[in-house]
This record gives C-alpha cells, structure tokens and sequence, in this order.
C-alpha cells in the first residue's frame, strides 16, 4: 500500500513541476489556436462582434485577392532561394571551424555573433542604409567604376537583399552542423584516406551521407522559419517596390493590424499553416531516397 503512495506521489510530484508549462502551452498555444480556427470562419473587425460567415474569407482568398498571390510568390521565392544558400553557407562555416587549431572557439563565437542580432531591427535599419543609394555596397562598387543603384527600392534585386541578411543568420544551422560533424568517427575518413579519395570525394561520400540527418533536421527548421519571415520585410522594405517583398506573414499582419480584418487573418494564418505542413511533409518523404541513418542495414 505504501509503495502505491509512493509512486502516485512520485507522479503528482511530476505534474506538478510540468503545471506551468502545461498552463502557459494550453493558454497561450492552444485555447489561441483555437479562437483562430473559429475567427477564420466570421468577420471580426476587433472593435466588433464576430460574425460567421462560413467559407467566405477563404474564398475571397483564393478568388478574389491579387496580393494573396502576390505575397505567396515573393514567400516562395524567398524560401527557395534563401534555405539551400543559408544551409550551405552554414555547412561551409562548420567544416572550416571543425579544425583543431589555437583560438578557434574565439573564431566561433565571432561567426555566430550577428546570428544573435540578425533579427533585430537595428540589424534591419542597418541593412537599409547598407544597400541604400548612398550605402556601402555602392560605395565598393565605385572604387571599381561600377554604377550603383538603389538595390532595397528596385523590384528587380529588393527580394535579394533579403536573401542575403537570411544567409547571414547562418549562425544557428553552423552550429548544429558543427555538432554533426564532431559526431562522425574519425575511422570514416581514416579508410577515405586509405583508398586514396580526395577531399571532394571524402566529402561527398563520407562527410554527406553521414551528414545527411542533420541536413534533414535543419532543412525542415529554416524553412519552417522562412515561410514566416517578416521583421526584416516590414522594417527594410515594407513589403515594396510593388508588392517584390511583400511576404505572407507582412500581408497577414497587415490584414488584422493594418485593416482590422481579424477574421480574413485568421484564415490566412491557418492557409499558411497548411501550406507549410504540406511543403514539410514533401520534404519528409523524399527524404528517403537522401537521408541515411547509421542503423540502417542492421
């Protein structure tokens, strides 16, 4: 009898010691979750009482909704070309620090810094002055002769310069990559070395393949965090020139904060959640044909 006293209050103990995360995930995660869920059915301004309007907001979204399409796009296209850039950037950064030599754990903490500040929005106001008409990149291409431009107010390169402060954050994906790398026996590339394989080779079937899980984990995360990008978009370039950076997470924080549509935001909230379970699943299931796990073949 005293052993099952003890053990329900081993358990109660337990509850008790997860009871405010338990409040702070239902309150502040689900119970939010779920008011969205209903809102995206109903019109609901803020300053009013909802009205339900059934499938109405997702269908203004889809049919009749220019900068839905628009900021989809640009989100899109920010994801593609920012994700694999950022990720290799950072696999790039970890193989260089994964070397036994003095004063490297300064060297890290130097590379990882702006990834602390990355977000920001002094780091954002800085990027703008940094690739505005008078900013420094203009000012290096004159020492070459080269003609700047104004690469944040042209629709043609606005999109890159936030691709480029993306591949910048690669400070959090550099250090799970570092970790990886430190995990790989050291065996692995002993017999590379004895079967004569380059460094290209050693690297493309050693250090990959067993890499592999570690690019799968960070490839879902930063896109994940890509698809909801919006402090550099809102404070850089507010969405513009026409509508080129104007993406989804601007355009949904535009529509509740901007025009008071809660309802028509909420519907958009839950199109993107959708879009990115769906984009994280693909990611999931083909990579079984490029993820391989050190149990396999056991």
């Amino acid at each position: 009898m005293r052993r099952k006293w003890r053990k329900h209050d081993v358990s109660m103990a337990g509850y008790l010691y997860i009871a405010p995360w338990l409040a702070g995930f239902f309150l502040l995660t689900v119970w939010p979750m779920i008011q969205s869920a209903y809102f995206s059915f109903t019109d609901y301004s803020l300053l009013e009482s909802a009205r339900w309007v059934g499938l109405r907001n997702f269908k203004q979204i889809f049919t009749d909704d220019a900068s839905f399409v628009h900021s989809l796009k640009a989100t899109l296209l920010f994801v593609v070309l920012s994700v694999p850039l950022k990720l290799a950037a950072a696999l790039l950064i970890a193989i260089v620090l994964n070397k036994k030599l003095r004063g490297m754990h300064f060297y890290r903490a130097v590379i990882y810094f702006p990834s602390l500040i990355g977000a920001s929005v002094a780091v954002a106001i800085l990027w703008n002055n940094v690739f505005g008409i008078n900013g420094l990149v203009n000012q290096l291409l004159s020492l070459f002769h080269v003609e700047g431009q104004n690469w944040i107010g042209t629709p043609s390169t606005a999109l890159g310069t936030l691709i480029v402060l993306a591949v910048w954050q690669f400070g959090s994906s550099m250090v799970i990559f570092l970790a990886g790398l430190k995990q790989i026996p050291g065996e692995f590339y002993e017999a590379a070395a004895v079967d004569g394989a380059g460094r290209a080779r050693t690297f493309f079937q050693v250090t990959l393949p067993l890499l592999s899980p570690i690019i799968l984990f960070n490839l879902v995360l930063q896109t994940i965090g890509s698809f909801q990008m919006f402090t550099q978009a809102f404070i850089i370039t507010k969405g513009g020139p026409v509508e080129s950076t104007y993406m989804y997470a601007l355009m949904l924080f535009d529509k509740a904060f901007a025009h008071f549509q809660m309802g028509y935001a909420s519907a958009l909230a839950w199109i993107l959640l959708l879009i990115i379970a769906v984009v994280t699943a693909l990611i999931f299931a083909t990579s079984r044909a490029w993820v391989h796990y050190e149990t396999e073949g056991r």
